[in-house]
């Protein structure tokens, strides 16, 4: 597994696209907290290299929300592509 360094030019503009898409807000439905955030990697990070930086890959969740998730995230995938896929319209 390749560890990420968030610092590296790449993570940090992937980030901030995720956080701008997302109106810089938690996605989790219901959620509207904008404090906190983190960039969730819906395909993990260690699952998939061909994905790490494409922002369509990412969604914006508070830190509540992205603990909660840890560990889950095979079972979130689907449901985030989904909210994701309802801002495009």
């Amino acid at each position: 597994m390749t560890k990420r360094w968030f610092k590296d030019p790449l993570y940090v503009k992937w980030r901030k696209e995720v956080y701008k898409r997302d109106n810089h807000c938690c996605q989790w439905p219901g959620c509207n907290i904008k404090k906190r955030l983190n960039a969730h990697h819906i395909v993990r990070w260690a699952d998939s290299p061909a994905l790490r930086f494409v922002v369509e890959n990412g969604i914006t969740l508070c830190y509540a929300h992205h603990k909660m998730i840890s560990g889950l995230e095979t079972i979130y995938a689907a449901v985030f592509f989904k909210i994701l896929a309802g801002k495009k319209k």
